[in-house]
């Protein structure tokens, strides 16, 4: 290109470049979110949309599980569409949509979780639960777009993610639950293999850290009960256990790195939101719980993790598929002041 050409399109150049520049700074978590569902439900047939749509304010929004969902026939009695009823294009589509919402480290999570229906499929050989890694449902509820509420769903065994958006905007990315059967793979050609090791190791950190003091105020009596399924608002009452005020400076840089790995499981923008909503309402409010039952096998223990804005469970109580002790976790993220975008 002569000096003389390049002069004159010049000026082109920059002002394309201005809106492609605008346009990807223009564009949040909340826009590409909604671009991705609308492609999910625009790629549906008309059998297919009576199965994944339902209005934002049907009951079934705030119906969420994380265990198993089947009549006695062994069918699905889950609502939405299932992977497996779904072409090649359409599972990228969903699969791209479960990305907007979550970070590479929570969509490998959440990929993993749904991959271990295979490892259990053959440990149960025909077991009373059908085990099946496409059995995870995406149900939208009401009409993507940049006005209005609208939200959706990813949920099946020990996965069950939960979206609302109101004006193009992300206002609730809980509840936010993921488990894991196994905790670990034991044997096999994926020993080795944690789904979501950020929910043990800062915790178990933390409680290690404590001294006699402290872990008399943080050690409860009795596990932490299930977390619970298909209730729309948290009901905790006052937090118990071990406030971050009664910290010293390393203990409470682990707590955070706990918040921090449950946090980091959803996308990098709705992840800095919870972090700044936790430090704005203040660090030292939050209490740190820890139950175990070290003469039993496997050490089974839960704990509980509560702030003016949050609540974390956790609980491996439970032996794996394998039969191996406390090797089945179930954790969760939820919001105190109203889960799918309610207030209190």
């Amino acid at each position: 290109m002569t000096r003389k050409r390049l002069l004159l399109a010049l000026p082109v150049i920059l002002v394309v470049a201005g809106v492609a520049y605008v346009s990807r700074a223009e564009e949040t978590a909340g826009t590409r979110m909604t671009a991705a569902a609308d492609k999910f439900v625009g790629s549906l047939t008309e059998d297919q949309k009576k199965k994944a749509l339902i209005a934002f304010d049907d009951k079934e929004r705030t119906n969420y599980h994380f265990v198993p969902l089947q009549d006695k026939d062994k069918k699905p009695s889950r609502k939405g569409l299932r992977l497996e009823e779904m072409t090649a294009e359409q599972k990228d589509l969903a699969r791209a949509l479960l990305r907007t919402g979550t970070s590479e480290s929570g969509y490998r999570s959440a990929l993993t979780i749904m991959s271990l229906e295979s490892i259990l499929h053959d440990q149960e050989k025909g077991g009373t639960n059908v085990r099946n890694p496409e059995w995870y449902f995406f149900t939208v509820f009401g009409t993507p777009g940049k006005t209005g509420k609208w939200g959706w769903r990813v949920e099946g065994h020990h996965l069950s993610l939960n979206f609302t958006l109101d004006n193009g905007k992300i206002v609730s990315a809980t509840p936010a639950i993921f488990g894991a059967n196994p905790a670990i793979v034991i044997d096999g050609p994926r020993k080795g293999v944690k789904a979501i090791p950020e929910a043990e190791e800062s915790a178990l950190q933390l409680f290690q850290s404590l001294d006699a003091k402290q872990r008399e105020v943080a050690l409860q009596k009795v596990q932490f009960n299930e977390i619970p399924q298909a209730v729309a608002k948290p009901e905790y009452g006052e937090p118990v256990g071990l406030p971050a005020s009664k910290m010293n400076v390393k203990q409470r840089t682990v707590l955070t790195n706990l918040l921090q790995g449950y946090a980091n499981r959803l996308h990098p923008d709705i992840a800095a939101s919870e972090m700044a909503a936790i430090q704005d309402a203040g660090l030292d409010k939050v209490h740190f719980a820890f139950a175990s039952d070290p003469g039993k096998p496997g050490n089974p223990y839960t704990y509980r993790v509560q702030g003016p804005t949050f609540v974390i469970e956790f609980l491996n109580v439970q032996d794996d598929s394998g039969k191996n002790p406390a090797n089945h976790i179930h954790s969760g993220w939820r919001n105190m002041k109203g889960d799918f975008g309610q207030t209190q």
